[in-house]
């Protein structure tokens, strides 16, 4: 078991000997007691981690933002299927109105809006570092 915080290896331990003496009867309390160490240990860590953030914001600097590339690339691929089932009226009008003349300008506003979407600035990934759950 590879754990970060030596006090904590030593408070699972010293439990784990604990145990051994005293026997199964008393499990159940030494597990107990175990858990509400590691809960102030999680909850000391959240505290310091929040309030680094808390200073990084005061001074100025953007909170960190963690993005799902997965999402993103449903936002774009969906942005392209709408554009492209808007396309048949807007085809249809443009043929109707303009002829041929009309179909290349309304087809031409159809890549260039697509093509800014897709070209457009795209959202940093995140990468999860290990010190971001220390």
């Amino acid at each position: 078991m590879a754990t970060r915080d030596p006090e904590l290896k030593k408070e699972l331990d010293a439990t784990l000997q604990t145990r051994k003496e005293l026997g199964s009867e008393y499990e159940s309390e030494l597990v107990e007691s175990f858990l509400e160490k590691l809960d102030k240990d999680v909850d000391r860590r959240v505290r310091r981690q929040l309030a680094e953030q808390q200073m990084q914001v005061a001074r100025g600097a953007q909170p960190p933002r963690r993005t799902n590339v997965n999402s993103e690339f449903w936002e774009r691929f969906t942005f392209a299927v709408v554009s492209l089932v808007l396309a048949i009226p807007l085809s249809a009008i443009a043929v109707v109105n303009a002829g041929l003349v009309g179909l290349a300008v309304c087809w031409a506003g159809i890549v260039g809006v697509n093509a800014v979407h897709g070209l457009g600035p795209r959202t940093p990934r995140s990468v999860r570092r290990d010190e971001d759950w220390d």
